[in-house]
């Protein structure tokens, strides 16, 4: 009997596993399955509550997790669509505040599994549309996307009319996919601008900016970007944020690092747009939550093996995120650093780890469980000494960290979501 038929639809890991084998042989870079897909299951997309679309290289997590932050302070249910996971695939969907539940999930998998009908899609798209589906059938006061790679191609650019769209910091990444140049993948992330639906654009390179003000000249959506109509700067032990409503005078973010204080920034130009009040932007600084960001580990197996050591742990996996790290690291109190690091193949390891050559006495290379596009450690840690990284290798996480504890030492597991998700599973 299938689901349609009455019976429970099986577990939401054995769908997505199933899913996961629809996989197209060749990827055409189009929207086609999607909107085949959407066509099926009655057009979700046209029925979500106002849209808030994100598209960035960076920050992109971090500023969609200080918008919800400051619209459910001022009182506002939000949905919210991120990607990749964590620990579990349920984190992807927050359904009014509040993540998907089990049953919830497995039903929608099942529907847009028998919707396919069996044809190439990639999981990337098929579960954007059990999202979609999910929003459209849920109350909330707004939607918040984030893109998944891209833009303009992206599984989540089929909203025709967002209320706004925002472009996180651009940087070097999926080249493969986006661009070998700033401007191009830029011209990519810019996808997702909408005529007439203004747009509020983070601190960029100059190329970058070049290429979304080219876009949006095109398409007549008016922006809002760092530096011109808005700015903020850390302020002894907060930050301040200016546009033309005035001054705030907030808290220093919650999330680490000094390019959240950019990160807020572009939260906060979103939220004053959108028309919340003061109460709430300070909120959304001191309140949002976002893990594996600069997260500092205080209970479990891990931590035990760390002994006295600090543990932390950070996803990010590409030259500007190394860079971003290395300058948190240099706002902490001065400790012995080693890094613990995994990465995929893809990403530019020397590039990520340049930076942190500057602020990390070594390097211990770990695989990352279960991903066939891991980079080798010895590889990896091949890339770290070019860059001037004393580097070794160890079977796992766990064998790096009981390696390298030791009594005022700092350990940093970092260089990929995949990897993240894996300490954070481990660690319970």
């Amino acid at each position: 009997m299938s689901a349609a038929d009455g019976a429970a639809p099986p577990r939401s890991d054995v769908l997505l596993d199933r899913l996961m084998r629809l996989h197209p042989k060749v990827i055409d870079l189009t929207l086609d399955r999607m909107h085949r897909l959407l066509a099926a299951l009655g057009h979700p997309e046209r029925d979500l509550p106002p849209v808030i679309h994100i598209a960035g290289t960076n920050g992109k997590g971090s500023t969609l997790a200080m918008i919800r932050a400051g619209l459910e302070a001022a009182g506002q249910t939000c949905h919210a669509y991120t990607s990749p996971h964590l620990a579990r695939f349920h984190e992807r969907i927050r359904l009014a505040g509040r993540l998907i539940d089990e049953d919830a999930l497995a039903a929608l998998l099942a529907e847009c599994e028998a919707a396919n009908g069996g044809v190439p899609i990639t999981y990337f798209e098929i579960t954007t549309c059990a999202a979609l589906l999910a929003f459209a059938r849920t109350p909330a006061d707004v939607t918040l996307l984030e893109v998944g790679l891209g833009g303009r191609l992206d599984a989540t650019n089929v909203v025709d009319a967002p209320r706004l769209t925002v472009i996180t910091p651009v940087d070097l990444d999926h080249q493969q996919y986006l661009g070998e140049t700033l401007a191009e993948i830029a011209g990519e992330k810019a996808g997702i601008l909408k005529p007439g639906v203004p747009c509020i654009v983070a601190r960029q390179h100059d190329a970058a900016l070049a290429a979304i003000e080219a876009r949006a000249a095109r398409v007549r959506a008016p922006l809002t970007i760092h530096g011109q109509h808005f700015h903020a700067g850390p302020e002894r032990d907060g930050m301040v944020f200016q546009d033309e409503r005035g001054l705030l005078d907030l808290p220093r973010p919650a999330l680490r690092g000094p390019h959240q204080i950019d990160n807020a920034a572009t939260a906060l130009a979103a939220l004053r747009h959108l028309g919340v009040d003061d109460d709430a932007c300070a909120a959304a600084v001191a309140r949002a939550e976002w893990p594996a960001r600069m997260q500092r580990l205080r209970l479990g197996p891990l931590v035990e093996a760390a002994g006295e050591a600090e543990l932390w742990l950070d996803g990010g996996h590409n030259p500007a995120a190394g860079a971003a790290l290395a300058n948190t690291l240099r706002t902490l109190p001065a400790r012995p650093t080693h890094l613990i690091c995994g990465m995929l193949g893809t990403k530019d390891a020397a590039g990520y780890l340049a930076p942190l050559s500057e602020v990390a006495e070594a390097m211990t290379a770990v695989p990352i469980p279960g991903e066939a596009a891991a980079l080798a450690p010895e590889d990896l840690a091949a890339a770290a000494r070019t860059v001037g990284l004393t580097a070794a290798t160890a079977p796992d996480v766990a064998a790096a960290v009981r390696s390298k504890a030791a009594p005022g030492a700092r350990l940093l597991i970092c260089g990929s979501l995949y990897l993240a998700g894996q300490v954070l599973r481990d660690n319970g």
